[in-house]
């Protein structure tokens, strides 16, 4: 998952929460999406060069959801990196996909028919009905880390966890666990058939360089075991 941040010189990088909607608000959020495509298929490009063939996710704002020109912005960035569409998913929350979904429907319509996934984010925090989830052109879901944090203290949580994972693989989509950070909670969502775990267990964000060492690193350790 490709992460953009803002590198502010005194406090700090701020939290996307704060930075996407002051790119919104002063327009900057077109520009800043073709950037990070561009800057991630690039990237996504030169892995596979090294024989390193890897998915690659770029989360979307509300905003460019609802542009109804991003499958075009989006297949001249896969032109432009020379990137199959099945290499992209394009991330957008619950709340952004639902928010007016008539009005998007056709661009995020367009956006599958090329080949590109387009997964909610944060799944389980927003209103999607099962309904409009089933109408949805999504292929993955992501489910958000408020109930995986506490995934093997609470059973609430457990709950929740399981039954959308179930629902998930029900509607033949690929589940996500989000905040994944004890060795308990991983071992429950293997249990539980989740597909993928994202989270500090695993890796906390890194440039690329040093996600390629912790990737040859994890590999060692797999051989290393073998």
């Amino acid at each position: 998952e490709a992460l953009a941040r803002w590198a502010h010189p005194e406090p700090g990088p701020p939290p996307p929460d704060e930075s996407i909607p002051v790119a919104e608000k002063t327009g900057l959020i077109g520009p800043l999406t073709t950037y990070v495509l561009d800057e991630a298929l690039a990237q996504r490009r030169r892995w596979a060069e090294g024989g390193l063939a890897l998915g690659i996710a770029v989360n979307v704002s509300a905003r460019s959801l609802s542009d109804p020109w991003l499958p075009e912005k989006i297949a001249v960035a896969l032109n432009r990196a020379g990137c199959p569409a099945e290499a992209l998913t394009s991330e957008g929350t619950e709340s952004q996909l639902m928010a007016d979904p008539q009005r998007a429907a056709g661009a995020r319509e367009r956006i599958t028919e090329r080949g590109v996934t387009i997964s909610i984010d944060d799944f389980g925090t927003g209103f999607s009905s099962l309904s409009s989830l089933r109408a949805l052109p999504v292929g993955e879901i992501k489910i958000d880390k408020s109930f995986v944090l506490h995934l093997d203290e609470d059973d609430n949580d457990a709950v929740i966890v399981r039954s959308t994972a179930d629902l998930g693989r029900n509607l033949g989509l690929r589940v996500v666990a989000e905040g994944v950070e004890t060795a308990a909670s991983l071992s429950m969502l293997t249990e539980f058939g989740v597909d993928i775990a994202q989270g500090y267990l695993l890796s906390r964000p890194l440039a690329a360089p040093d996600f390629e060492r912790w990737l040859a690193g994890e590999r060692s350790d797999t051989r290393h075991a073998a």
